[in-house]
């Protein structure tokens, strides 16, 4: 657990490292690398990447540090004057207590590390269809009937309008919300889709803090880690879009596209996504220490 900096709770964090190399028996054990935090997306809890913070902290040969953020299994919950700068200084706050330099973010969490890029020492950076509102580019994606059914307790009719508007669900986005509606009745009876739908009131507090959020190219301009921003393939075109624009502004910012990638990327098995990301990552460090992680 790791205390906020506001005084608000603590932060749930789950940490993965690499298998041990053999060690002379009674010989002092090597200093640990400098850890990557990983930062999840909204409608989720961290323990969906636990594979993938696995599959990573292997291939990096350092530790993978996963959180809840704030709404989601023992960490605190969302403050009445939630913001993103909530999450700037709880990512700080994890990044300090795990000795982590590098961040790795998918969906809201790649809005949160690019946003906290800005304020905060990062030394590299990726993202996997960051959700950034890019001159108001996102605007059109967010229903007011959204908030409007959370609020009366219609989560299956909210679902369905989350789903629809953000598209980030394959071809199942395009259903219609009759249909959608159903499917969210059906998911219900899951771990999983129950789970969903008891965060549906935190997705529309982060789908606003996205949107109040709106920035320009040139907000990030003076940005200097090192970001790799990734996309999927198969991902809806707009993530690919904000990238591309970035990428083609910020000099610090890369952008390239994971074929046969759906946006929940991160949370699929394989292991094609996170050697992207390890590549980046393991850049800076020496020729010798990146044959080791590999």
């Amino acid at each position: 657990m790791v205390e906020t900096h506001d005084g608000g709770g603590q932060l749930e964090v789950h940490s993965f490292r690499p298998a041990a190399a053999a060690s002379i028996p009674g010989a002092q054990a090597p200093a640990e690398p400098a850890g990557v935090v990983l930062v999840h997306g909204t409608l989720v809890t961290d323990s969906l990447y636990w594979s993938f913070a696995r599959t990573l902290s292997v291939l990096l040969g350092r530790p993978v540090h996963s959180y809840n953020r704030r709404g989601r299994g023992n960490s605190a919950p969302q403050p009445a004057g939630y913001s993103v700068e909530t999450e700037i200084a709880d990512l700080q706050a994890v990044m300090e207590k795990s000795g982590s330099t590098d961040v790795v973010a998918h969906s809201y969490g790649g809005f949160v590390a690019l946003q906290a890029a800005r304020e905060i020492s990062i030394d590299r950076l990726v993202t996997y269809d960051a959700a950034v509102s890019l001159s108001g580019n996102l605007s059109s994606r967010w229903r007011p009937e959204l908030e409007e059914a959370v609020t009366a307790g219609q989560l299956d009719h909210a679902w369905a309008h989350l789903v629809q508007g953000l598209g980030t669900a394959g071809p199942i986005s395009y259903l219609p919300l009759r249909a959608l509606r159903t499917l969210s009745v059906l998911s219900a009876q899951t771990r999983l889709g129950l789970e969903m739908r008891s965060l549906l009131p935190t997705a529309v507090v982060e789908m606003r803090a996205v949107l109040d959020a709106d920035a320009h190219l040139h907000d990030f301009m003076k940005l200097s880690t090192p970001t790799l921003m990734l996309s999927g393939g198969w991902s809806p075109s707009y993530f690919g879009e904000t990238g591309r624009a970035l990428a083609g502004a910020v000099p610090a910012i890369e952008f390239a596209v994971v074929p046969r990638q759906f946006h929940e990327g991160p949370l699929r098995p394989g292991r094609r996504l996170a050697a992207r990301i390890a590549r980046f990552l393991s850049a800076n460090r020496l020729p010798e220490e990146r044959a080791d992680a590999t």
